[in-house]
């Protein structure tokens, strides 16, 4: 089946020097899915969303672009998200390292082209 999406968002992965995105940074492809892991109980933001892989959290979607993904999955609305890899630099200072995308899916197939 064919999925449309529709683009969002894009922004470099916040606090990866936190957690592991700098440990698999090499294994890290453009187009690669990532998943994405609400946190309301987060002492920082309330609306946090971890962006993880193959079960390592990376870092988090910043704050300024959080509110809406942070509202879908805690609606139960999480198969309509899509997170991407766009751009891995590993000589790029740590919070330019990944730079990912956000998107709407329609798994329908009934959107619009």
């Amino acid at each position: 089946m064919n999925y449309r999406s529709r683009y969002l968002a894009d922004f470099d992965i916040a606090g990866m020097r936190y957690w592991d995105g700098t440990f698999v940074l090499s294994e890290l492809r453009p187009g690669e899915n990532l998943s994405l892991v609400a946190e309301p109980s987060n002492p920082h933001d309330p609306d946090a969303v971890a962006i993880c892989w193959e079960g390592l959290k990376l870092g988090y979607i910043p704050r300024g672009e959080n509110a809406l993904p942070a509202q879908l999955l805690a609606f139960g609305h999480d198969d309509v998200l899509e997170c991407r890899v766009l751009k891995v630099d590993e000589r790029a200072e740590t919070y330019h390292q990944v730079r990912v995308g956000l998107f709407m899916t329609d798994k329908t197939g009934e959107g619009a082209h």
